[in-house]
């Protein structure tokens, strides 16, 4: 295959009509890698960080439902991460995304999730769904001539998926990089050879990354990062891709019109998708944000309360008496709300972190939850509601017990197993399940609406 070359666009085509079809133009690329742990979102906000120190306006996005990876992101690039991806924002979602990215951005970067065919849809789909070239992340610790052949199977496995060039992660010497050189293919180009960077690493925790408020010298990391990358091609600006304009999208109903929801978001509720905000406000909701953490109350007509890292936090949310009071006073009142993993389990009687540690805490809903060492739940899945099906996802340490009967379970995008239970409690409704609104905008609303409307 021909690589192409590092090129820097003029974008005086960025929004030319082709055959009464509108088209914006602008570089992209995604992401890839050979599986998790490969180093894509150091790559990704290494290459974002490059291209703003030199006066460039870069959107990132991510494969997949994630929301630790696009808080670095994020930071990386100056600009919000939104998710992509083929199943839970569906392709006209993803379509939209790109398309607007391409009216105001100079580069378009997305990260890939797990390996490039990993998973059902992929990223190697989306890619050639929308004509993203892949860049191909490897980890080439203890590994030579071996680099070219994995490299030439990432390349070679499906013709509607165009790898650019590849990128080696921790090469540890210049004579190392010779020896992965001399293995690639004709036309497959090594576009980086990145040392290995321990100043640079992004620190994780049980359920990814942590977050990027949490690491105080994140900056200092990312322009590591950035400079590790010194004269690679990557540093260039790639031809640009087409995108073609999305198919009108009616706005929602205002079912939510003159209502206030109260959303967490602190330290431990940060787990929330930018773009279910927008769905609430274009249903016509005013948004206030407060923190379980330190505030004394909040006052709405509904409570959104996100997933997070509750377990992190035990004790001042535990602590935090009056909170509890507001909370049991708003439902006591009728008013909805709304809980999603790390914000159903704050909920609970009792939570008890992975060290045996355990705290008191809402009791809203009867119950209690205890983190465990792996991985409890996985994987995307729908829940139907009067409004029709509303997708999300689910992604959890813990295992709750609650003498609560759902209403219902979470289908499970593959497999026939039950998926996550929705719990109705009163006013409050509650899951592991994180749920993506844009999907579904009338089935949200439903969930900050009392019984009475």
């Amino acid at each position: 295959m021909q690589a192409k070359a590092p090129i820097v666009p003029t974008n005086n085509d960025r929004a030319a009509d082709v055959a009464g079809v509108q088209i914006r133009t602008c570089p992209a690329l995604l992401l890839a890698a050979t599986a998790s742990g490969q180093g894509k979102t150091t790559l990704t906000a290494a290459l974002a960080r490059h291209h703003v120190r030199h006066g460039r306006r870069v959107r990132v996005f991510k494969v997949g439902p994630d929301f630790l990876d696009p808080m670095v992101l994020a930071r990386a690039s100056g600009a919000e991460v939104r998710a992509l991806d083929l199943w839970m924002v569906g392709e006209a979602g993803c379509r939209r995304h790109l398309y607007e990215a391409a009216g105001d951005a100079d580069l378009i970067l997305v990260e890939g999730a797990m390996g490039l065919f990993d998973g059902e849809p992929s990223a190697a789909d989306l890619a050639a769904r929308f004509g993203l070239p892949v860049v191909a992340l490897m980890d080439a610790r203890g590994m030579g001539q071996t680099f070219g052949a994995l490299a030439h199977g990432l390349a070679t496995c499906r013709r509607d998926v165009e790898v650019a060039g590849v990128v080696a992660n921790r090469v540890g010497s210049a004579r190392h990089r010779e020896m992965l050189t001399a293995g690639l293919p004709p036309g497959l180009p090594l576009l980086a050879a990145l040392p290995r960077l321990e100043d640079a690493a992004l620190p994780s925790r049980h359920l990814g990354l942590v977050q990027a408020a949490e690491i105080a010298d994140l900056d200092r990391r990312l322009d590591a990062a950035a400079d590790a990358l010194g004269p690679s091609p990557l540093a260039s600006l790639l031809p640009p891709v087409r995108f073609r304009a999305p198919a009108y999208s009616s706005h929602p109903p205002p079912l939510l019109r003159g209502r206030r929801i109260a959303v967490a978001r602190d330290a431990a509720f940060s787990f929330l998708y930018p773009e279910n905000l927008r769905v609430l406000r274009a249903l016509g909701a005013g948004l206030t944000f407060f923190s379980p953490l330190a505030d004394a109350g909040v006052q709405a007509d509904a409570i959104y309360l996100p997933g997070g890292y509750p377990e992190l936090h035990l004790q001042p949310l535990a602590a935090n008496r009056a909170m509890h009071a507001a909370l049991r006073a708003h439902l006591a009142a009728g008013r909805p709300i709304y809980a999603e993993c790390g914000g159903m389990l704050y909920l609970l009687e009792r939570l008890t972190d992975k060290s045996g540690h355990g705290a008191d805490l809402v009791g809203l809903l009867p119950g209690q939850a205890q983190m465990q060492p792996r991985l409890v739940g996985l994987g995307m899945q729908a829940l139907w509601t009067d409004a029709g099906e509303i997708r999300g996802h689910s992604f959890h340490h813990s295992r709750m017990t609650t003498p609560v009967q759902p209403i219902g379970h979470g289908v499970r995008q593959h497999g026939e197993r039950a998926g996550e239970p929705f719990y109705v409690h009163g006013a409050l409704r509650a899951s592991y399940l994180h749920l993506y609104f844009v999907s579904n905008p009338v089935a949200a609303a439903g969930l900050f609406l009392s019984a009475s409307g």
